[in-house]
């Protein structure tokens, strides 16, 4: 069984209140996030979840919404939680430079600190199958420009799947990511339209068949689609919030 638990589902501008992409997923004795984007620590704390359990997190792709927690994360396992635990940053090529960019920026000379605990990124290509423990990871190209190359997620202990689409407009490579999981969380940005780099929710209904999953969960929803919230065919969808947790 994974257990999945929504730290935040909102989009880049905090849209209806709610934290940037990172999803905890306990599996296989593992704890893992999908991101773990620029607020992501508040909210652990807000749900008083223990940072410092954290064994991997499987990045998306490398805007601050879905990776800029990082360095409080770091910092906190430092100087706050006293962490001792291993920390694995898996993420697309160009995830470390972008993240030594970031911790510099954000806290000059962050990249000196000698570490308490032991912490490196894995660089997986999109279209790649790797191991990550008990854990499989396949990623696969989507559609959404952010100065590297930007995935869809699919993670599996052997026995459940989780798939997540990170950021995308529609692209026949969500079939396979999608396809057989247990759970398929998926953004839809708007409601209608077609949104340059972003999914809408006509277009996920209207393909909801082809992504064969067997059940999806809307995430990182502007403004306009979290007010029409109450449209969406629950037949078909469930509507991520923060704090909701799921069984896989």
């Amino acid at each position: 069984m994974m257990q999945v638990k929504v730290v935040g589902c909102g989009d880049a501008f905090g849209s209806g209140g709610r934290g940037s992409s990172c999803y905890l997923v306990r599996a296989a004795g593992r704890t893992v996030t999908l991101d773990f984007g620029a607020s992501a620590l508040v909210n652990f704390n807000r749900f008083a979840l223990p940072s410092a359990d954290i064994d991997t997190i499987f990045l998306s792709h490398l805007h601050g919404d879905h990776f800029a927690g990082i360095p409080f994360l770091l910092l906190d396992g430092q100087f706050v939680r006293r962490r001792e635990k291993p920390l694995v940053v898996v993420g697309p090529p160009g995830t470390r430079a972008r993240l030594d960019v970031a911790m510099e920026v954000l806290f000059p000379g962050m990249g000196q600190n000698r570490w308490r605990f032991e912490w490196r990124v894995e660089e997986v290509e999109p279209g790649s199958t790797t191991r990550h423990g008990p854990l499989t990871l396949t990623t696969a190209a989507v559609i959404h420009p952010s100065g590297a190359p930007s995935t869809a997620l699919r993670l599996t202990d052997g026995a459940r799947t989780l798939a997540f689409s990170g950021d995308t407009e529609w692209t026949e490579a969500l079939l396979p990511i999608a396809g057989g999981a247990d759970l398929f969380i998926c953004e839809s940005f708007m409601f209608d339209g077609a949104p340059v780099g972003h999914l809408a929710y006509r277009t996920l209904l209207e393909r909801r068949a082809e992504l064969a999953a067997r059940r999806i969960l809307l995430t990182h929803m502007g403004d306009e689609m979290w007010a029409r919230r109450g449209e969406v065919d629950a037949r078909h969808f469930a509507v991520a919030e923060d704090g909701l947790e799921l069984e896989v």
